[in-house]
């Protein structure tokens, strides 16, 4: 199976599991300085999301924000949280790699890396 070339995990480490249903959009910064919509979804059973792109074509070089919805996810969930949303800005530098920007989370706060 081919995968995105960016792919997502988000993990809901108050509750010791993936986090299930929280909407994700990938965007692209624009040499106009303004942010194009690259793609969405919603993370699958596991908490991932593996289809944000297709995977052809690469990604070109450049910076990128992925938006979580976390208020929604929280919300589901009866759960009240302190970030509705979470943004997350990085650089894609070698677009013949795979990016994944994984997500830990918890109501009051949330730790990102790059992952494998």
């Amino acid at each position: 199976m081919s995968t995105s070339p960016i792919t997502t995990h988000v993990l809901d480490t108050s509750r010791g599991r993936p986090a299930e249903g929280v909407s994700i959009v990938l965007e692209r910064l624009e040499d106009s300085g303004e942010y194009v919509v690259l793609g969405r979804g919603k993370t699958d059973a596991d908490g991932r999301l593996r289809d944000l792109l297709p995977p052809e074509p690469r990604p070109k070089p450049g910076t990128y924000r992925i938006t979580f919805d976390t208020g929604a996810y929280y919300a589901a969930q009866g759960t009240t949280g302190f970030y509705p949303t979470v943004s997350i800005t990085f650089l894609l530098r070698a677009p013949e790699e795979h990016h994944h920007v994984p997500l830990l989370l918890n109501p009051y706060g949330f730790s990102t890396y790059r992952g494998s």
